[in-house]
């Protein structure tokens, strides 16, 4: 079916092009919206979760109009995939960039010339170049489908000097469409991506922030090779990230973790290109179980199937921590968000922020930390938190899919050690970071408290009786609510806030958060493997779907295509909670559309009818 732009498609005949090519029975949320308004020749912007379904919303206009979508992708790295994954839905998708050889490079522009390309995929650089514009206004285009769209506004989290040339394709192109799509978009941010691209009268989409299948929790930082060792274990063989800010850590905790026992490999820029690549591939292609990665990482993987994502450290905005989690349970099946949190991290994260050289920008990204800390010090639900960051409201009183509304936590009174700690504040001056502090309250024997006389204050030794370690827990907290604030003149200084003097006189409480053993979110059966609101998975033969995705792994070697482009875990599960008999009936199974079913069905089929053979395994 080939429509015009500009007209009406039947409803009918969209549900029966999506059934055809993805093997999807209906649309998503918004998407038949997005794509009605890309096949009448609007401009859209959509803010639509990671896992939403987004490349959807471009590839199906790509396939039913006449022209070639462009398709602007952050990463090289990821383009290859991408085109992967659309061609084995039976799109005409090619990838253009530096990968390719002058012999590639040429046949790729021969078939764009010919119109024998649905989608072709290019970087921002590639396509601010003058001579590559030249050429597309010689090609007949129906679309311009721009990725991480975020990345062009100064006010996002990951701005992209190279993205600002994008804002060429109106003049160059008035008669194509231009579609804008990101994960993540306040509203500030939004209507920065609208300005900057020229869109004209965009369709808009603000579609729910919520993924209903990830669990959030937040635990405070302790041991993090041994937490993530601890993680792990009830984990095994499953696909998962572990977010580090420092290379050096990347690389250690990596380490770390091959050394005891876990398929791990390490990813950041101070690897080489071709290290960068291969372990990548490793990971997409399920040879590697967990990468351990700096937040550069966050863009450059689109794999369907990641049960996990751990920050081991404190993400530097809201913004970052939404679409690195959002990398975990693209399927829509169950997966566990783990953030550990230690209030080292906030100072850690002042430090680079204190040496921007733009005072707006440190404003920014200070704000932006605060939120952050505030969200991993929260004691109320972290799914209404984070999407209220986003100008999202969250109705429901219990999410039933985080940490909080699980019971993992407890509300502890600490009025009085919050008393004790702001009263050593006070009484040394403010003058004084939370180390000395701690020594001031645990009775220490320093030179610097004998020098200055505050074993002569009436609070030395009111906390001896606890440990160091609660006394620096307790000021993080006084810290992360705004009842003690940082010095911001050069060296860390505590001081007591106008809310913290309402605390340290006693006409306001102060509670903190226990940690109760929270049990792993996507271990707990089949049927119970989902957070609230995600659609049930049902009961299914755990052994059918690994014998199923042993087969998938085959198949996707042979193809040289991650296990993923075969078909989803989703997919798979399904095949083994219907066990199809016939291709009408593996037709039926969500995700095999025609193309797929052609290439893969009656080798899925023969693997299922051998598994349920009598005397076999499955039998």
């Amino acid at each position: 079916m080939n429509v015009s732009q500009g007209k009406d498609t039947p409803s009918d005949e969209l549900v029966e092009a999506l059934d055809r090519v993805f093997g999807f029975r209906s649309f998503r949320p918004n998407q038949e919206a997005l794509v009605r308004a890309v096949l009448a020749g609007r401009d859209v912007f959509a803010v639509m979760p990671t896992g939403g379904g987004k490349s959807l919303c471009y590839q199906l206009p790509a396939h039913l109009l006449d022209g070639t979508c462009v398709v602007v992708s952050p990463l090289i790295s990821l383009m290859k995939d991408q085109v992967d994954a659309a061609a084995d839905n039976g799109l005409r998708a090619e990838v253009y960039n530096s990968t390719l050889d002058g012999r590639q490079r040429a046949e790729v522009m021969r078939r764009l010339v010919a119109g024998a390309i649905d989608l072709l995929y290019v970087a921002p650089e590639r396509l601010a170049m003058d001579g590559f514009l030249s050429t597309l206004e010689s090609v007949k285009l129906c679309l311009f489908a721009i990725d991480e769209a975020h990345c062009i506004s100064e006010w996002g989290h990951d701005f992209r000097p190279d993205y600002l040339a994008l804002s060429r394709i109106v003049e160059h192109f008035p008669g194509v469409p231009v579609a804008a799509f990101t994960a993540t978009a306040t509203h500030r941010v939004q209507q920065d991506i609208i300005e900057r691209l020229a869109l004209r009268d965009p369709h808009t989409v603000r579609a729910s922030f919520d993924r209903a299948n990830l669990f959030y929790q937040v635990t405070p930082k302790d041991n993090v090779n041994g937490q993530l060792l601890e993680f792990l274990t009830h984990r095994p063989g499953e696909s998962g990230i572990g977010y580090r800010t420092t290379r050096a850590n990347v690389d250690s905790t990596a380490a770390f973790l091959s050394q005891h026992g876990v398929s791990a490999a390490p990813y950041h820029a101070g690897l080489g290109p071709e290290v960068r690549q291969a372990n990548q591939e490793a990971f997409n292609r399920d040879e590697v179980h967990v990468v351990v990665a700096t937040i550069a990482f966050g863009m450059g993987i689109d794999k369907s199937n990641v049960r996990f994502v751990v920050h081991a450290d404190l993400p530097k905005n809201m913004e970052g921590y939404y679409q690195e989690t959002g990398r975990s349970g693209r399927d829509g099946e169950p997966a566990h968000c783990l953030l550990l949190f230690g209030r080292g991290d906030i100072s850690k994260q002042r430090y680079f922020i204190d040496r921007m050289e733009s005072e707006s920008e440190r404003e920014v990204a200070s704000g932006k930390l605060n939120e952050m800390a505030r969200f991993a010090s929260t004691n109320a639900c972290r799914r209404r938190a984070l999407l209220g960051y986003f100008g999202e409201r969250y109705e429901p009183e219990n999410c039933g899919a985080c940490d909080i509304c699980r019971g993992s936590v407890e509300q502890v009174d600490a009025t009085v050690d919050a008393q004790i700690v702001m009263s050593a504040v006070v009484r040394t001056g403010q003058r004084f970071g939370a180390a000395h502090v701690v020594d001031v309250v645990c009775g220490a024997d320093t030179q610097k408290i004998r020098d200055f006389r505050h074993d002569q204050v009436k609070t030395y030794g009111a906390g001896k009786g606890r440990p160091k370690r609660h006394w620096r827990s307790i000021i993080d907290d006084l810290i992360a609510q705004e009842f003690l604030e940082v010095s911001r003149d050069g060296l860390p200084i505590l001081r007591v806030t106008p809310t913290g003097g309402e605390v340290l006189f006693g006409r306001r409480t102060f509670s903190v958060l226990k940690q109760r053993k929270v049990e792993p979110a996507a271990k707990a059966g089949p049927a119970a493997r989902r957070g609230k609101g995600a659609e049930p998975a049902g009961e299914y033969d755990v052994g059918l779907f690994e014998h199923l995705r042993s087969l998938r792994t085959k198949l996707a070697r042979e193809k040289n295509v991650p296990p993923y482009v075969v078909f989803s875990d989703r997919t798979l599960r399904e095949m083994s909670q219907l066990a199809p008999a016939s291709e009408a009936q593996m037709r039926a199974v969500t995700g095999v559309g025609e193309k797929k079913l052609a290439q893969y069905g009656q080798a899925f089929l023969d693997a299922i009818a051998d598994y349920r053979r009598p005397g076999s395994q499955g039998s």
